[in-house]
């Protein structure tokens, strides 16, 4: 009973961590699933291409070289280490040791664990580089006022778990291959580890008990602690890792300077000028544009919870380059926050949202905010996995104009130059052409 007590012990962490991680996944989607339905299901071979290039191939991260890169070795290391984690998992239930050697050719295996060692040495300096940049050479687009407290301990904290993680790997094998070296009940040599084995003179002192044990440790340390990132992921910016799949996959594939158009507007404007072509079924609209989160659609929901804070966007924003208050990052944390804070009341009040008094609008994202993007759509190109905190800013601005009429004064003054002059510049009609006898 007590040599079996381990994986018993295992299986029960491993179904507690494993059924925490897909409630929150189920909360997840029923928290995205409170945005207004929208249709991203057309042209499924073109969306799928999206994804596998720009999720999967990473083909966005690379237009920036240095953090391109580095971000290319973690990712690849986080898919590729997962095998190692599913041999840890299968160790852990079954009680085996190194079990998928026992499936692999010998040579296959080897080179197996070799690159998992290359890997986590490449993620462990790629890691460090990250933080360097962030904490020592503080590149600017990790310095704006939405990047302090929360955001930044997180972005910290998932670099300080990388590095443990890696660490835990490395020193886990240093210590298996000094016991495989030794003989030791169920060590049976088997893998390649031209990494670790620079570990080994940390360790190759002690006595084969202590050696044990600390191989015990590691282990059970390391596989803990990829349980605990697994459910940190949902309380994380890295939450990402999973939602770049369907983020790129129902991303809008229309032409980027295309807005979309209300079809109950398009239809008042046919039954004044063409009423032949306007539908006599017109169905009312209970409110233009959004105002709160519950007004945006799902993707634009799911865009929230997949921005990676990586600031890509801010720094492409032309309206923030030239000082104005506009950061299109910080409109997709406003809306996260937002969106927790009014899934908190539904789940509070029995499935219904009573008001609290905030909105998305005003209480979160400022009218100057709004009025200051240029609609350029250069965060929409800038971002990795095509977030478009544009839609979100259009929608938030249609909602000012036909439900508050709170325009800004120059759109305005823009307008009633249109209505007055027929032209946006405010010029008489019968002066228009004065330009042209002037000397």
């Amino acid at each position: 009973m007590i040599s079996i007590l381990p994986n018993i012990i295992f299986s029960f962490l491993l179904i507690i961590s494993f059924g925490f991680f897909f409630l929150n996944i189920k909360k997840l989607i029923r928290i995205i699933k409170l945005g207004k339905p929208v249709k991203r299901n057309d042209n499924p071979s073109k969306r799928l291409l999206n994804m596998i290039r720009i999720a999967l191939g990473q083909s966005k991260m690379v237009t920036k070289p240095i953090s391109g890169i580095l971000h290319v070795i973690v990712y690849v290391g986080f898919i590729i280490i997962n095998i190692e984690l599913l041999e840890i998992i299968i160790d852990g239930i079954t009680g085996s040791h190194r079990f998928f050697s026992k499936i692999f050719n010998t040579y296959i295996y080897n080179f197996l664990i070799a690159s998992f060692e290359i890997l986590a040495l490449l993620v462990l300096i790629s890691v460090i580089i990250f933080w360097t940049r962030r904490n020592i050479v503080k590149i600017k687009r990790f310095l704006s006022s939405e990047m302090k407290g929360w955001p930044k301990f997180d972005a910290d904290n998932i670099l300080y778990f990388e590095v443990v993680l890696m660490l835990l790997f490395l020193s886990m094998n240093a210590t298996d291959l000094i016991l495989q070296e030794r003989n030791y009940e169920n060590y049976y040599s088997a893998g390649s580890f031209p990494i670790s084995t620079f570990l080994v003179p940390l360790f190759d002192s002690l006595s084969t008990t202590s050696i044990y044990y600390l191989e015990r440790i590691f282990w059970w340390t390391h596989i803990i602690g990829i349980f605990f990132f697994m459910n940190y992921l949902y309380y994380s910016k890295h939450l990402h890792i999973l939602l770049a799949f369907p983020n790129t996959y129902f991303a809008n594939l229309e032409e980027k300077g295309k807005f979309n158009v209300l079809e109950s507007v398009k239809n008042e404007v046919l039954l004044m000028f063409y009423p032949d072509k306007a539908s006599q079924n017109n169905q009312s609209v209970d409110k233009f544009g959004a105002s709160d989160v519950l007004d945006l659609n799902w993707v634009q929901l799911m865009n929230a919870y997949s921005c990676t804070e990586c600031g890509r966007c801010t720094s492409e924003c032309p309206a923030n380059l030239t000082g104005k208050k506009l950061s299109p990052r910080k409109i997709m944390m406003d809306t996260r926050d937002r969106l927790e804070k009014v899934s908190k009341n539904i789940s509070k009040n029995q499935g219904k949202f009573v008001d609290d008094g905030d909105r998305l609008l005003d209480n979160y994202i400022s009218k100057e905010e709004l009025w200051a993007c240029t609609s350029c759509n250069a965060c929409v190109e800038a971002c990795p996995i095509n977030i478009d905190p544009l839609s979100i800013i259009m929608d938030m601005r249609q909602y000012l104009i036909m439900e508050e009429s709170s325009a800004h004064p120059d759109l305005n003054n823009m307008m009633n130059n249109i209505e007055n002059n027929g032209a946006p510049w405010p010029y008489n009609q019968q002066d228009r052409e004065l330009w042209i006898h002037e000397t």
